[in-house]
């Protein structure tokens, strides 16, 4: 159904009916289709995993889901905004912590709804799961039943029990407060903190500054009675207790006064727009109250101009939200068998969530918030959920935490190759483009960007130097560079970070028209014209460079036609050693790469230009760690129909046999055939190929293209490339639909010297 039209209750609604109830399903990782498959998933087979367990309880981590399984938990006492509602009607809400779960860490994760108010007896009921759960997640319980189902399971169960709304709100929360007090220039120890809220979020975040370092004197903790102090009988706790002051004070009125940090986890209107103008100079105002915060940011900010201000809402910057920590707090603890999540753990996620915050902005987050300000400083004081990069940074923080803390059961060996499975899990590319990435660390080739005003070039050339050891030349206006820099929060700058060539008025451009007068001078181009070509074509001046040995390789193509690019390549950088003849896309799929050719090259390709095709192709798929397995693919099988595409094909096939030749290729064939072993093996019993072809050649571009882009647009294919082959490494055309984090994958494959091709 369509939620254009209806109203934002209506449109949630039929968020959570349509096309199928509720917002989760179970499904298997495990084939189950014969009787071979369910007498190894369950009787007789399922008795030998139960026996190992029994034997050594640590393998049912190896053996079950339960070593990436999270159970949410409730009992619908403090649900959001919406109090006591009831076991049941919190549902929703748990539901959807489970999705957060899975979409960002990966994690598995049941939602129980326990219609328990009884703290102590909730808390057994959670234990008793213990067998079930690798971590439990305690949610929307009231205060201060929280505090005692929490200690009980902490005490009784060897896993991780972690009550988000504390713990989570108090990370994020201590997150963004140290970047705060980095922006105003002040430390922990001498500011002084008022604090709305006694609950279980307010007690935590208290807590938490405290571990940072704030001192517990300097600490004010006001709630729906007042000032928490000394001798106060009326709705105390212990945890309220703790922070109890000794003085004749009785209000937040009479305590904000020279206030650093407000922090509200209370209601609206609880703090004063003459409140906030009696605060210390540059305060710090985390006004988390939903959906209506203790003071809206324009009012605070119309009384302090530079007050620096986080809300709870996702519609004013820095909102505190606690998908920052809980995805990938679990994601490490689970990952070394932790027994708990200690302080260390939660310290270390803090620290790294404000780290990534004053890194540069990923160009992935970038795009799911365009528009957005990004770059560090007082509206930027913590990343956004849909950073990439948290999962990497963020667990691997913990997980190295929990080892060096002595609760983690299951060491990780080595933490740099976790983290870039964490990495690879959401940048599916990373995993099969590390080969790549390390051949082009062995040598600091140089990488001109045609298109350098382009903000994805300049995402990808930022990326290129933190992460390989190219060096990026970009073609374009100074002036636009060096806006678009700042404006998109890039630390990179020309002419300090990176060469510069300025199509309008470089000291080159005579150089540069000469050469390319020189290469084109009997092919109708005047000097004027190639005085033109090189003040206007950014593609012709970066193929020029190359020529002239200014510059290793060229990547262009963020705009336009592939072939127009390629006309000018070809002009420049095609000689005797060097032509092109195909362009190779690797699609990366669910269950691993394919590789498409050719693409964009030539359009009906002559058997010769198949075969120089197949070849280079498998020599780039070695260069990824894979061994190739060549399919010549047509509406043809293996000589049953006459067609022109099934003839070139055989012939192909014939010129290739006529010399040995170290990878494996057979055809011509339909695509299922190429992706069927048992289907290939009923047409041609001896053919030449085990298990599935990796490497599809068509027989003209339109096959080739029109297969990667429905595998791009409707098979979730995650596309590298085109890479041009032939030329040397010297040139590679993009596509306009290329990412930077595809700009920066291409520079690496340009990145790699021709020796390294294998």
């Amino acid at each position: 159904m369509s939620d254009t039209g209806d109203t934002l209750r209506q449109a949630a609604l039929n968020y959570h009916e349509f096309p199928k109830p509720g917002k989760l399903e179970v499904r298997a990782t495990k084939p189950l289709a014969n009787g071979r498959d369910l007498a190894r998933a369950y009787s007789p087979g399922v008795a030998e995993a139960c026996l190992e367990i029994q034997s050594d309880p640590a393998n049912a981590s190896r053996y079950t889901s339960r070593g990436n399984l999270v159970a949410v938990v409730t009992n619908g006492t403090a649900v959001l905004g919406l109090g006591n509602i009831g076991a049941l009607a919190s549902k929703p809400v748990m539901e959807g912590k489970a999705v957060l779960f899975k979409k960002f860490a990966d994690i598995d994760c049941f939602d129980l709804e326990l219609d328990e108010s009884d703290p102590v007896k909730l808390a057994e009921i959670v234990c008793a799961l213990g067998p079930t759960f690798g971590a439990i997640n305690l949610e929307d319980i009231k205060a201060p039943d929280c505090f005692i189902v929490e200690k009980i399971c902490r005490e009784r169960m060897d896993i991780p029990v972690f009550h988000d709304d504390q713990h989570g709100t108090a990370i994020v929360v201590g997150a963004a407060a140290t970047n705060a007090l980095h922006v105003a220039k002040k430390r922990w120890e001498d500011i002084k903190v008022v604090s709305t809220g006694g609950g279980a979020a307010g007690i935590a975040c208290l807590n938490m500054l405290v571990k940072l370092g704030v001192r517990r004197s300097n600490i004010w903790l006001c709630d729906i009675n007042g000032l928490v102090y000394e001798g106060r009988a009326e709705d105390m706790n212990p945890q309220k207790a703790e922070f109890a002051q000794k003085t004749d004070l009785r209000t937040l009125d009479d305590v904000i006064g020279g206030a650093d940090l407000f922090l509200g986890l209370s209601g609206p209107g609880a703090l004063t727009v003459d409140q906030v103008r009696r605060m210390a100079a540059r305060p710090i105002i985390f006004a988390l109250a939903n959906p209506t915060p203790e003071i809206m940011p324009d009012l605070a900010r119309e009384a302090v101009p530079d007050a620096i201000i986080a809300t709870g809402r996702s519609d004013f910057p820095n909102q505190v939200n606690n998908v920052l920590c809980f995805p990938f707090i679990f994601r490490g603890a689970l990952d070394v068998g932790a027994t708990q999540i200690n302080d260390a753990m939660q310290i270390a996620c803090v620290d790294g969530i404000a780290a990534l915050a004053r890194a540069t902005t990923s160009a992935e987050a970038a795009a799911a918030y365009q528009g957005e300000p990004m770059n560090f400083g007082a509206d930027y004081l913590i990343p956004k959920p849909f950073d990439p990069r948290l999962s990497g940074i963020v667990s691997t923080a913990v997980a190295r935490a929990a080892m060096e803390s002595g609760v983690a059961t299951r060491p990780i060996e080595n933490l740099d190759i976790y983290k870039a499975k964490l990495d690879a899990s959401v940048f599916k590319s990373a995993l099969l483009m590390r080969p790549v990435f390390e051949a082009s660390k062995k040598d600091a080739r140089r990488i001109v960007f045609a298109e350098g005003e382009d903000e994805r070039v300049l995402r990808a050339a930022q990326a290129v130097l933190e992460e390989t050891s190219e060096q990026p030349i970009l073609i374009g206006r100074p002036s636009v560079i060096e806006a678009r820099c700042e404006r998109l929060g890039l630390n990179i700058r020309p002419g300090r970070d990176f060469r510069l060539v300025n199509p309008e008025d470089d000291p080159r451009y005579r150089d540069y028209w000469g050469s390319y007068h020189e290469i084109m001078k009997r092919r109708g181009v005047t000097p004027d014209l190639a005085k033109a070509v090189m003040r206007t074509n950014t593609t012709a001046i970066g193929a020029v460079m190359v020529h002239r040995g200014e510059a290793d390789s060229m990547l262009c193509g963020t705009f336009g036609e592939y072939r127009w690019h390629l006309r000018y390549v070809k002009r420049v950088l095609a000689d005797a050693d060097h032509h092109p003849h195909g362009a190779l896309s690797m699609m990366i799929l669910e269950d691993g790469p394919l590789f498409i050719g050719d693409t964009h090259v030539r359009v009906f390709p002559t058997p010769e230009d198949l075969a120089e095709t197949a070849i280079g192709a498998a020599r780039h798929v070695r260069r990824f760690g894979i061994e190739p397995k060549v399919a010549f693919c047509s509406q043809s099988n293996f000589g049953n129909q006459g067609e022109d595409s099934g003839k070139r094909l055989r012939a192909a096939i014939a010129l290739l046999d006529a010399k040995p030749r170290d990878f494996c290729y057979e055809g011509e064939m339909n695509i299922d055939a190429a992706l069927d072993e048992e289907l290939r093996a009923r047409l041609l019993p001896d053919n030449r190929m085990e298990g599935a072809a990796n490497v599809l050649i068509f027989s003209n571009v339109d096959a080739a293209s029109g297969v990667r882009n429905i595998l791009k647009m409707k098979g979730g294919g995650l596309e590298v490339g085109p890479i041009l082959m032939g030329m040397g490494n010297r040139a590679h055309i993009v596509s306009p639909s290329i990412t930077p984090r595809g700009l920066l994958n291409m520079a690496a494959i340009a990145g790699t010297p021709v020796a390294h091709y294998g």
